[in-house]
């Protein structure tokens, strides 16, 4: 897939990003706003990866790491474009990063409703762990 770039966003890419998520992402966060995403890339500016095609986005993954963890979360790719090794060339880029980091286990958050996500996991060699559950609480 040499026409594919996988490159870190910017400040200036929000917009766009905002609007991909909307159409390829499940889901949605509390996050998933223009202060959200300029959060993320002034605290960690190589978290976010997109994946760009002929100018236009293709696909994304957050890459995040805190020393402790590496967690993978928003890997998407646009519904024109799946199945043509996006999400794989994003999940690599994103272990790349995390080996770089001295990462050692990634942690993947995927919808169980999502079941088309979980077979482009399984195939990149994540596999699901039933006794954990995700808490959360919305500040």
């Amino acid at each position: 897939m040499t026409d594919l770039e996988i490159r870190h966003a910017t400040l200036s890419d929000i917009d766009a990003i905002l609007r991909f998520w909307r159409e390829a992402a499940e889901g949605t966060s509390i996050t998933d706003d223009h202060d959200g995403v300029a959060g993320l890339i002034d605290r960690d500016p190589e978290a976010l990866l997109l994946a760009v095609r002929d100018g236009k986005l293709a696909g994304t993954v957050i890459a995040g790491y805190d020393g402790w963890r590496c967690s993978a979360y928003r890997l998407a790719v646009h519904p024109d474009a799946r199945r043509q090794g996006i999400a794989r060339a994003l999940l690599d880029a994103a272990e790349q990063r995390f080996l770089a980091l001295g990462g050692r286990r990634v942690d993947a958050m995927v919808l169980e409703v999502n079941t088309q996500a979980h077979h482009t996991w399984a195939a990149g060699g994540y596999h699901r762990e039933d006794h954990w559950r995700r808490w959360v609480k919305s500040l």
